[in-house]
This record gives structure tokens, sequence and C-alpha cells, in this order.
């Protein structure tokens, strides 16, 4: 409202209408118009001096006090609407004329039509949505101060590190105590959060912090991979402050202040021997300070929240984010890697190229360039077992995904009795059977370059040494020979007088003696 008594008192000093318009930030023809009024009125300055500025304002302009024509803003539809994404004052007082001109009445000004907004807001609404709207900013922070929890066994006391989360519009905060400052807990904390919420805000504010950004800077920081997947698995978009900017994050640099006192400070002469104690002691405090009521407004971060602000929040994904930890593997030969002993395959096209693997507890996920080539369920178990899927196989390979053991056994009884008995032993050796496949067709391609006896007799002598057989030993026999060397070592067929040598008869002596 215009100070109707103050431009009254300046000009009563001598003071000249610009210098009254700078002095009390108001424009020169509105100084103009009330002293004219002023004068038409012959109304006298000491005796305004004693009334309010709503009374001179009612006795010098009795039609603007009242104008009956002049279409009254719908202030609480227009609080509901700036809530949503891209509506503005601008918008909404365009509209507004619009709807004047319908009902063929008169209309306020655009300054006029904000102030009367911001009139109801400071009075009716906790929140005003000019700067930010409910559901589009959440700030996180790590508080300065620590709790302490007791080692159980030691005594020692160990420090808690406070994670604080609010929401810009309506001030509705999280908190929650960690060991330690690490990724999992920062990204553990995010997600407690949201889920604490119910929603997932559209933007992010944090500080500069090693486990959420890994290159600072003012216009392209470079967030951490894990903090990263969080935003986009939650579909919302981080936002570091820029270094030594604190007003980027005003809120909750406040709120981390009163969370110091009402919650920590609160609880500094009770002990806690887990960090689970802690925290139950933490969210009774932070039940509190969330219901509690505002000083020089009505409601409170709680009420404000779930009236105004939880609606406009995202919806929680089905699933929740799991974190996940990175490595680099190569695609050896047979188009598999080996991630913590076990071998999961890739498309072949991918050979002796370095990847990027995404595991998590359930899943291992393989990336090239940052396209995801292929996923498999993590293996679980003694180590060494294969997950191949057969659309990473070349096309010569994946017929054998066709056949099955009995086939291999088949053609392996067809080159002999001991060359069957190993085929079988390869099959058995293996968790899942098709494992043992290309081994049996490197068996029984042997014959393409030695004989079926030499194979049989080749696999016979390896079962006398051993009963888990493989492929390699069999190769071993025939490149050393020692399948003949068996041959040459089986006893021969004895005659009547094989104890003696070949012994000579009495007649081979009496050649030249009587015949008769």
């Amino acid at each position: 409202m215009t100070n109707y008594k103050s431009i009254l008192r300046l000009h009563s000093q001598g003071m000249s209408n610009r210098n009254i318009a700078a002095s009390l930030s108001c424009s020169k023809n509105t100084v103009g118009s009330v002293l004219k009024r002023l004068k038409e009125l012959s109304l006298s300055a000491e005796v305004l001096a004693e009334q309010s500025n709503p009374e001179i304002a009612k006795l010098m302009f009795p039609e603007r006090s009242h104008d009956p024509e002049r279409l009254m803003p719908d202030c609480e539809s227009m609080h509901k609407e700036l809530a949503k994404s891209g509506v503005t004052l601008t918008l909404l007082w365009a509209e507004y004329c619009d709807q004047a001109r319908s009902a063929n009445k008169s209309y306020y000004m655009y300054t006029q039509f904000c102030k009367i907004y911001r009139d109801y807001a400071r009075i009716h609404k906790a929140t005003m949505h000019i700067h930010r709207k409910p559901g589009e900013l959440m700030e996180v922070d790590w508080a300065g101060k620590t709790a302490i929890v007791q080692d159980s066994l030691t005594g020692e006391g160990l420090k808690a590190y406070i994670f604080v989360a609010t929401l810009a519009s309506s001030g509705y905060s999280y908190v929650e105590a960690f060991l330690s400052m690490e990724m999992e807990n920062w990204i553990t904390a995010h997600i407690h959060a949201f889920t604490y919420f119910g929603g997932v805000p559209r933007v992010i504010a944090c500080d500069n912090l090693k486990t959420g950004v890994k290159k600072s800077s003012r216009y392209e920081p470079l967030l951490t991979r894990n903090y990263q997947e969080l935003a986009e698995h939650y579909q919302t978009a981080i936002v570091p402050a820029r270094v030594r900017k604190p007003k980027d994050k005003a809120n909750v640099e406040g709120t981390v202040g009163i969370i110091s006192t009402w919650i920590i400070a609160a609880l500094r002469n009770r002990q806690f021997f887990s960090l689970s104690d802690l925290n139950e002691a933490v969210f009774e405090k932070l039940e509190e300070f969330n219901a509690k009521p505002f000083q020089k407004k009505k409601g409170s971060r709680q009420s404000v929240f779930f009236d105004e602000e939880k609606i406009h929040l995202t919806q929680l994904p089905a699933t929740t984010y799991e974190i996940a930890t990175w490595k680099v593997a190569t695609v050896q030969l047979n188009y598999h890697i080996s991630v913590y002993k076990m071998h999961y395959s890739v498309p072949y096209e991918y050979l002796k190229q370095k990847v990027d693997v995404r595991i998590t507890s359930r899943v291992i996920e393989v990336f090239f360039h940052n396209h995801r080539i292929a996923s498999h369920m993590r293996l679980k178990g003694k180590p060494d077992q294969y997950s191949t899927l057969k659309e990473h196989m070349p096309e010569k390979h994946q017929k054998y995904m066709d056949w099955d053991g009995k086939r291999f056994i088949r053609w392996a009884e067809k080159i002999g009795p001991s060359v069957a008995i190993v085929v079988k032993a390869i099959l058995d050796a293996h968790e899942i059977e098709q494992q043992g496949y290309r081994s049996c067709m490197a068996l029984i391609k042997l014959t393409d370059k030695y004989s079926v006896s030499r194979l049989d007799n080749a696999c016979a002598k390896v079962l006398t040494y051993t009963s888990r057989p493989t492929y390699k030993n069999v190769q071993t026999v025939l490149k050393t020979k020692a399948d003949k060397l068996m041959e040459q070592q089986q006893p021969r067929r004895k005659s009547k007088n094989s104890e003696f040598g070949f012994t000579r008869g009495a007649s081979y002596y009496n050649k030249g003696g009587d015949k008769s």
C-alpha cells in the first residue's frame, strides 16, 4: 500500500516530488496524484497525519477502496496453480485479465496483482511458491557435528556422521546417522530419504564431496558413476553446488544448524551402544522437529509437506536402486569374461576387447563404450561355473547347443568302448552338460589324425591311472605314442617249452644215424 503519511510529511518539509519518490521507492506520478488529490479536497496535512494509511486511502480515493466492478483474484486457486511446473505469476495475471474481460469487469495491474497474492500467502500459507515450487528441489549434506556410538566390547567412542536431506519448499527433512561418509552410505542415505518422503524431487542439490562428484566444475561437474546411476534410476537430476557457495543450498545449510541443536545436542547426554539405537532416537527427534509449529507462520514443516508438497513428488520406481561395483575385464577367446572366478558370455564380436562390468548381488552387466552388450544372473557357489547365452556364440558353435550328451556317447561307442567311457566321464565332470561338448567333439575329431584303434587304446591307457580323464590326457598319450608302447608291452602267448626257451630235440643231433 502507498505510504500516504510519509508522502505528506516529506512534502510539508519542502522536499521535491522526485526526491520523495526516490526516498519511498514509489512512482513520481503516485506522489503527484496524492498531492493533487490533497489540493482538490482541501484537506489539511495535520489532520491526515493523525490517521492511518488505510483511512487516508479511503478518504482520498474512495473509489479505489471499494470497486465492485474490479475482479478480485482467486488467491487460493493461484497458490495451487503456482505449484505446477512452468506456471508463473505473469501467466496467471494474463489469465486473470482474460477472466475479467469475459465478466465485463476491470482488473488489477500486474504490480497490484502480485501484491495481493503475496499478502495472501504471507497470512494464509507457510510457503511462497515464487522461489521454490513444491517437489522441485531436495538439498542434501552431512552435518558438521557428529554423534557418538559406544563400542559394546571396548567401550571406545565411535563417530556417527549425520546425513540431512531437506525439501526446499516445505522444509520437511530426513535425518539418519552412519558410521562413515563412504559412497555406500551416501547412496543408502538418499534411498532412505526418498522412501521417507514417499517420492522423488525433480532436482537434488549437493556439495562437491568426493563420494558424489568426481570432478567439480562451475558449468559441467562430473558425477561419480554410482551417483549418476542413482539419479537415472529415480528419474531425477543432481546439480552440485558451486564451490564455496553455500547459498546454492541455503535450506539444508540452515536445517543442518537447527538439526545440530534440536537432535544432536538434545541427545548429548544419552549413551548408545549400536547405530540402530542411535537412529531410533534420531527418528523420534526428527518427528518432533518436522511437527514443530513455525514461529512466524501457520502450520509446521510436516503439515505443509502433506498439504502442499507430497503430491508434487515423482513416484518411486518399482524397484529400489541397488549399489553396484565396477571392474574392467577382457573378453577371452572363448567369448567369456571372468568375474570373481565365474565366467559369463558376451557376443563373440567383442573378442579381446576390454569391457566394463557392473556387479550387483544379483546381476552381472557388461558394457562396451557405455552400451550394454550382455546381462546375466550372477552365479554363486563353487568357482569356474559358466553362464552362456546361445546368441553370443558364433553360428558354427551354436549348433552344439542343439546336441545332447547321448549323441556324443553313440559316436564314441562306434569308435570303441574305452572312448565311450572317457566321453561319459567328461560329460559327468561338468555341472552343465553343454560345457563338456567342446571337449567331446575335440576328442572324437582325434580320429582325423590318429587311427580308431589308437584312440581307443589311448583312452584305455588314460583310464588305467585316472577316473576323471580329460581330452588333454588322451591327446598327450597319442602324441607321446604311449598307446603303442603299451601294446608292445602286452605278454605273448607261451608254447610248451617257453619256460626254457627254444630247445633242440635228439633227432636234431642224430642226422646221420639209423632212420629205421
